[in-house]
């Protein structure tokens, strides 16, 4: 049955509602507990109800740096979403109705997180020209869904293991391991040549700039440079073909673009990277026929090792490789061991 969208009539004046803090919510500063229940709400506009006294916690008034504690009642008063705000949500509802959702592969889910198999091509959040991302697109299937985050980030080229969480509690938990470096990521790369054997650490400060069209880029500069951000990448060869090197990266610090760059600084590039790759090679593999064919970037998030936030058991979570990817690479690999 095909969708309408047409035009509605004036909606109803908004009311007053009291909300009830969650355990998940404790502890958080009321304007930020706010900010997040009251979504298209002016910023401004909060901070006035606020000073204003409408806003009440337990019957009394509440300053915006007070921390909301489990099982408090906070009362709102009627507020209207800015026009600019409920335009956007129209047009996403209106590119959800228009699009087929997202199919996600879920290679994980408890009432703490959410694991997914991203696809190639599809941003993890909108932004720089694209509106609808993959967690935009996840809480619109999942309306009753009352918090739902990205842990960490995977750039829009690159398939495999997007990890979500779906308490707070859980969120910072989690961020703190990436933080903190006790979490696995390993990948799978395809790299133009014949990677050496004993190149297997690589320790690479990087700087993250823009060109002049505003797009953003990654190089790799001298650990005494003002802007430096250490990165560590461990590679190691796990199968050569005809003119390829299959490798498997973990990454030790999590760079925008870590990967793509330290491998593209040592003269082997991703196969099919468009910002850092062998542009007129990708082009021959896009024309190629058949098997020999390939239509995007060769790195995929294989796995995923991290403490559960809850049972505090270690997890680890497997993508297989992609059809495209897996087809091109026997492709290309079975030619020496």
């Amino acid at each position: 049955m095909k969708h309408i969208i047409g035009v509605n009539p004036a909606p109803p004046p908004p009311q007053a509602k009291t909300l009830k803090v969650d355990d998940d919510s404790a502890g958080q500063r009321l304007d930020n507990y706010l900010l997040r229940h009251l979504k298209g709400v002016p910023k401004t506009h909060v901070y006035r109800i606020i000073r204003s006294g409408e806003v009440r916690v337990n019957k009394g008034r509440a300053g915006p740096d007070d921390r909301v504690q489990a099982g408090d009642l906070v009362r709102l008063p009627p507020v209207r979403v800015s026009e600019r705000m409920a335009g956007k949500a129209q047009q996403m509802a209106a590119v959800a109705r228009a699009v087929p959702a997202q199919q996600f592969v879920v290679l994980f889910e408890d009432d703490q997180l959410l694991a997914i198999d991203k696809p190639a091509g599809v941003a993890v959040h909108g932004g720089s020209g694209v509106s609808f991302g993959v967690i935009e697109q996840l809480r619109m299937a999942r309306p009753q869904a009352p918090f739902l985050e990205l842990v960490h980030r995977l750039d829009r080229e690159t398939s495999g293991i997007l990890l979500l969480a779906k308490k707070r509690s859980a969120l910072r938990q989690l961020q703190d391991q990436f933080r903190e470096r006790e979490t696995g990521k390993t990948y799978l790369a395809l790299v133009v040549g014949q990677w050496p054997a004993n190149r297997k650490v690589l320790d690479k400060s990087l700087h993250k700039y823009l060109l002049p069209d505003g797009e953003r880029r990654v190089r790799v500069v001298a650990k005494d440079d003002p802007d430096a951000m250490a990165a560590l990448t461990l590679v190691r060869v796990k199968h050569r073909g005809a003119g390829f090197t299959l490798l498997e990266v973990t990454i030790r610090t999590g760079r925008t673009h870590q990967i793509r760059v330290h491998l593209a600084s040592e003269g082997f590039p991703i196969a099919g990277d468009d910002k850092y790759g062998d542009f007129e090679l990708n082009k021959a593999l896009l024309r190629a026929p058949g098997d020999a064919s390939l239509k995007r970037m060769f790195l995929h998030a294989l796995r995923l090792e991290f403490t559960h936030p809850v049972s505090g058991a270690r997890q680890t979570l497997l993508a297989d490789l992609p059809p495209e990817l897996d087809t091109f690479y026997h492709h290309v690999a079975p030619v020496t061991a």
